[in-house]
């Protein structure tokens, strides 16, 4: 993390500013999308998301290894003693990993409430010995500790110009967009877990069902039951984006181009899923370079946009004591340079 993040944020402490950096690249290795959308918000504010994403990531490896040498029992040891460690460093009782001590401090400056954190524990617990989800209703349940919570963990840091709890519903939407995204891309990756979030009804609906996703990953052949099943998938994700985007006009004005940013990038994964013929079973898709550069550069020229608003507001409302002529004039060269 680059000290210009941390002396914004007023994070001064040594062991503090190495533990934001540890979460810092952690989101920069693993969250291209969502790192690069970070980058778009206010630089105070950065810190702090990479303290809740940097955690997320860390407990969705301990869950996600493909390492056969860490077996189910050695996973869930790690995850309790993580859920232990958090725990601790929430109660202030500070804390010897680096993640959970710049996350403990987000939550103290946030007043983030500490049990989004059990709910997203919980889900990762889940996922240690559930492998699939019957209905669609099933899968959002799950998702609510997941993907909602850390939605509802943002809002804090992103602020709003509406009632915090208007905004709360469409912010858990988006987190839930987010991951039912990552669910469609990632649908052969997740088959080598043994994990299928394809709700079972949905491929039934179609033809479809689990060892069909298998023999079609093995041999690399498709299926138009897989595809039907992942077109309605991609649809019901789409339906989840259009109850979350119209948070984003209730964000902070200065925090709204990051989140849409987000929106944009994760949305162009559906769209490349589609453009490669619904192949997640075999290979996954991604936004190309150029298309991820173009939403970018759109991103920059929308924050500039909204901090040349704030400043506007903020001298409007500012009324000057009539200060001496000399003054005024350096104030004025200042502000230029």
């Amino acid at each position: 993390m680059t000290d210009r993040e941390l002396d914004a944020a007023g994070i001064t402490d040594p062991a503090l500013r190495h533990a934001y950096r540890q979460c810092r690249r952690l989101n920069a290795r693993h969250g291209r999308t969502y790192f690069l959308a970070t980058r778009l918000l206010p630089v105070e504010h950065r810190a702090a998301v990479h303290a809740l994403y940097g955690f997320a990531r860390w407990a969705d490896d301990i869950v996600d290894t493909l390492d056969p040498a860490v077996g189910l029992e050695h996973r869930d040891a790690a995850l309790c003693a993580l859920h232990r460690t958090l725990a601790e460093g929430l109660r202030g009782s500070g804390s010897s990993e680096p993640v959970v001590l710049a996350l403990a401090d987000t939550a103290r400056r946030y007043a983030i409430d500490h049990r989004l954190f059990a709910d997203f524990m919980a889900a990762m617990h889940a996922d240690l010995s559930v492998t699939g989800y019957a209905t669609y209703a099933d899968l959002r349940a799950y998702m609510h500790g997941s993907a909602a919570v850390i939605g509802l963990q943002m809002l804090p840091v992103l602020g709003t110009v509406a009632p915090r709890e208007a905004a709360a519903p469409h912010a858990a939407a988006l987190g839930v967009a987010f991951q039912l995204t990552n669910f469609l891309r990632d649908v052969g990756e997740d088959l080598d877990r043994g994990r299928v979030y394809l709700p079972a009804d949905l491929l039934m609906a179609h033809g479809a069902d689990r060892p069909l996703l298998r023999w079609s990953r093995a041999t690399g052949r498709p299926d138009r039951r897989i595809t039907a099943a992942l077109r309605e998938f991609e649809a019901l994700t789409r339906d989840v984006y259009r109850q979350a985007v119209p948070g984003i006009p209730m964000l902070a004005d200065v925090s709204r181009p990051c989140i849409r940013t987000a929106c944009v990038l994760y949305g162009g994964i559906l769209d490349a899923v589609a453009a490669d013929g619904y192949a997640v079973v075999h290979r996954r898709a991604a936004v190309s370079r150029g298309r991820r550069a173009t939403v970018a550069a759109d991103g920059l020229v929308r924050v500039a946009a909204a901090r040349l608003r704030v400043r506007g507001r903020r001298r409007a409302a500012y009324v000057p004591q009539s200060p001496p002529l000399e003054s005024s004039r350096r104030s004025v060269h200042e502000e230029v340079a």
